[in-house]
């Protein structure tokens, strides 16, 4: 049983699986990004995500042990220069594994191991909110403009219809207003009023009522 034996052998010796692996964590910190099978990448991501936790360190310490596997210097020196403001977001999971198929030889899967570079946090400011009322107010002032052209251009269209009706038809706007000015007025001459008077009936009283009303009187008693 392999208890508390981490990692791989891939049929190699401890010595030769060493070197390989110090080399291809080499290429990866200075290309960013290799092409290996899917085993080897699996394992690969062990050691990148040790030196990366060692250059957010930072310590002198820290830098020796990466020395100690990284074959140059000068990848250690940039690794450790950007690992604080490239990694600082995140604590783990610093590389990404795609699979691109199987190699033509032997049929092996092949994978595209690779350093994330979207850690980086970048604060967003805070836009200030505005008032309400100001955005309502913007917005009738907006309805209005946006109205205002429409009404001129409906009253020109309308103005144009208008002039081109009287253009057409000239004679019968014109008929109406000799039609009233030909109409005669009543005129009330005398003599009809003195027909009129004349045809209307007189009540008349004849002497026998005249009587009659005088009998029916009641006389003034003279005291």
């Amino acid at each position: 049983m392999r208890h508390r034996k981490a990692g791989l052998k891939l049929n190699r010796t401890s010595s030769h699986r060493k070197a390989m692996f110090r080399n291809m964590v080499t290429s990866l910190f200075k290309h960013e990004r290799i092409r290996t099978t899917d085993v080897k990448a699996k394992e690969l991501r062990r050691w990148a995500d040790n030196l990366i936790t060692l250059a957010k360190r930072g310590d002198l310490h820290a830098r020796r042990q990466a020395l100690a596997i990284v074959r140059e210097k000068d990848i250690v020196h940039k690794l450790f220069e950007n690992a604080a403001e490239r990694y600082s977001s995140i604590s783990g999971g610093y590389t990404r594994i795609v699979k691109l198929g199987r190699r033509r030889g032997d049929a092996a899967p092949i994978s595209l191991i690779e350093l994330i570079t979207s850690g980086t946090s970048k604060k967003k400011k805070k836009k200030k909110a505005k008032p309400v009322v100001e955005k309502k107010q913007v917005a009738e002032a907006k309805v209005i403009d946006e109205e205002a052209p429409e009404d001129k251009e409906e009253a020109k269209v309308e103005e144009e219809i208008k002039e081109k009706k009287t253009a057409e038809r000239p004679a019968e706007t014109a008929k109406p207003k000799k039609a009233e000015a030909k109409k005669p007025k009543a005129k009330v001459t005398k003599a009809k009023d003195d027909d009129t008077a004349a045809e209307a009936p007189q009540a008349k009283v004849t002497k026998a009522e005249k009587d009659d009303t005088a009998e029916k009187a009641p006389k003034a008693k003279v005291t």
